[in-house]
């Protein structure tokens, strides 16, 4: 990715940051995002989609960043505004002292855009079966609530690798330290479990995920330090037809401005992707839309 170093003169000199600038008035975020682009680094935008919208606030100032994936482009960067600049990967950014701004975003580009449930009765068999199938880079929560402890440890044990072989993090909702000691990518709190923690259950080197469904529950999500989010029900589902969903337009109310980046769940997948992306998704999140029926 591109980073760049702000210039002597300006606020927080020195510090690196993505590149970018302020909205100007009756400019839409792509707008303002393709001319500031070319104004810095000379460079012409041909395709780029939503990040993460969130808010920061300073001791002097609240912003918000309206963040931008861009995937390709025209032309070759170059410093238009005195400004260092230069392509880093993510472990270099720990390396560099950056705004506190960058942080979110980070996270948000290490995150996929697919995070799959299995079907609640699903046997070993059946997840086997379909992990090649999945979305590479995907997140996978191991989500059987019918198997006590016990087998449920055995079944996340002789996941792991065949999971990893697919380029695929295991998740797990049991007890947090079983993330710890099998080598899983994190742990998932239901909304019941988040209210049994006042601290991190989890190290940070484990991604904690959360399951929300209100502004309460995402505020608790926010105070123990969940990595992201999932948020629904979206749409109504098969398993509830008759149950109302939130609407995206509801959806993106809740989602509000947390740096937190938040997947879509309910009735959604793959196919609505671009959508969940329009309203501030950092992806979806689902059963039957990757396993079937």
């Amino acid at each position: 990715m591109l980073i760049a170093q702000r210039p002597e003169g300006k606020i927080a000199a020195g510090k690196w940051e993505f590149p970018g600038g302020k909205i100007e008035p009756g400019e839409l975020p792509l707008q303002a995002l393709v001319r500031e682009l070319h104004e810095e680094l000379g460079v012409e935008v041909r395709a780029a989609r939503r990040l993460l919208r969130f808010r920061h606030d300073y001791a002097d100032r609240t912003v918000v960043l309206d963040t931008w994936l861009v995937s390709r482009f025209e032309g070759v960067p170059h410093s238009r505004e005195q400004q260092r600049f230069d392509w880093v990967t993510l472990d270099d950014l720990q390396a560099l002292d950056t705004l506190p701004t960058v942080a979110p975003i980070a996270l948000a580009l290490q995150l996929p855009q697919h995070y799959v449930f299995t079907p609640p009765n699903a046997d070993e068999a059946l997840i086997r079966s379909g992990l090649p199938g999945l979305p590479r880079s995907s997140l996978l929560r191991l989500r059987i609530a019918a198997l006590d402890d016990k087998a449920y440890a055995g079944l996340a044990a002789r996941l792991l690798q065949p999971a990893a072989e697919c380029g695929i993090g295991l998740m797990l909702d049991r007890q947090p330290h079983l993330a710890a000691e099998l080598g899983a990518a994190g742990w998932h709190a239901t909304e019941r479990a988040l209210r049994h923690y006042r601290v991190r259950p989890v190290a940070r080197s484990l991604r904690l995920a959360a399951s929300v469904h209100d502004a309460a529950s995402m505020e608790t999500a926010r105070r123990l330090g969940a990595d992201f989010m999932v948020l629904g029900a979206v749409l109504p589902t098969a398993s509830h037809p008759q149950a109302q969903g939130l609407g995206w337009e509801r959806w993106q109310q809740l989602r509000g401005e947390s740096p937190q980046p938040v997947y879509a769940i309910g009735g959604v997948g793959p196919q609505q992707l671009d959508q969940a992306h329009e309203h501030g998704a950092q992806g979806v999140a689902g059963i039957r839309a990757y396993w079937g029926d």
